[in-house]
């Protein structure tokens, strides 16, 4: 097969530094247990298991969320964000990747259906304005959009290895150390809109989650655009049954109001039942959890 040119990664001239909020968690067990903790028992062990959640879970910088989840998302580990179009799924995967660089956590962004200029321009009308972390190399944006679209074009889809992608994407996340990663949408990287491309695709994303999650080291946000009406998941089936967890983001109308919705659908290893939460999308903040739907119904109902 011919050689495909290496992607570029969008990345801006340099500006000033931004301070990070809090130092990076501790990467290895011999450096947590040289801590020093306090001689009560009680403390030492409220301590010691605040630093053993850190380790586990990745916040993810939604307010109310990671209360919910009891700690974030499991570290590297696939969370699938689901949604019509509108629902706020690349809104919550920019604030997951926004929290991570704060934190001493870079961020590898694929774009695929928005090219990176347009992306960065509506964040920073929202109230996001990301060059600082760009040019630091806390966040780093990598458009394959135009690359996979003349591929399309060409109907040479069938010729492309899953490894070729794969390693792009690894590849990149190792240029700034990246712990976290969002594809955003996953279905147009792997498919070309034929029929005997579906069962092709299913074998690509398994692949491609494998490959991910075997490095250790990256935490991924998958989106998948759900068409309006529909009750699937995904494109193909199968996102749901290799991600770790699943969340689904809605508008309803609830009593003549029109209402986000989160439904925390899949969550392994975390001790909460399959629930919904009303949410709002606010201006330089992003996604807030509000108050779960059924205090909301109950609300609702008295007035």
């Amino acid at each position: 097969m011919p050689e495909q040119a290496p992607q570029e990664a969008y990345e801006l001239p340099g500006t000033a530094s931004m301070p990070e909020q809090l130092p990076p968690i501790p990467a290895d067990s011999s450096s947590i247990e040289e801590l020093s903790y306090p001689e009560d028992s009680y403390a030492y062990n409220t301590q010691q298991a605040v630093i053993a959640r850190k380790a586990l879970f990745a916040p993810t910088g939604v307010p109310g969320l990671d209360d919910i989840l009891a700690g974030g998302f499991l570290r590297g580990k696939t969370y699938l964000v689901a949604g019509e179009a509108g629902c706020g799924k690349t809104i919550f995967s920019i604030q997951f990747l926004l929290h991570g660089a704060l934190n001493g956590e870079p961020g590898l962004y694929i774009a695929i259906d928005e090219p990176t200029n347009q992306l960065l321009r509506g964040l920073k009308i929202f109230g996001w304005d990301l060059r600082d972390l760009i040019s630091s190399k806390r966040l780093m944006f990598l458009d394959m959009r135009t690359h996979f679209s003349k591929i399309y074009m060409r109907d040479e889809r069938k010729h492309i290895e899953p490894r070729y992608i794969i390693e792009q994407i690894l590849n990149a996340a190792k240029r700034i150390n990246a712990k976290r990663l969002v594809i955003d949408p996953i279905a147009p990287l792997v498919y070309g809109g034929k029929e005997e491309d579906v069962l092709y695709a299913r074998e690509f994303l398994r692949e491609m989650v494998f490959a991910i999650e075997k490095t250790g080291e990256l935490t991924t946000i998958l989106t998948s655009e759900i068409p309006t009406g529909s009750t699937k998941l995904s494109r193909f089936g199968v996102e749901e049954f290799l991600a770790c967890g699943i969340i689904v983001l809605a508008i309803e109308e609830i009593y003549g109001n029109v209402e986000r919705i989160m439904y925390i659908r899949k969550a392994r290893w975390a001790p909460v039942k399959p629930s919904k939460y009303i949410f709002d999308i606010v201006s330089g903040k992003g996604v807030v959890v509000r108050e779960p739907l059924s205090e909301y119904l109950k609300r609702m109902r008295r007035s």
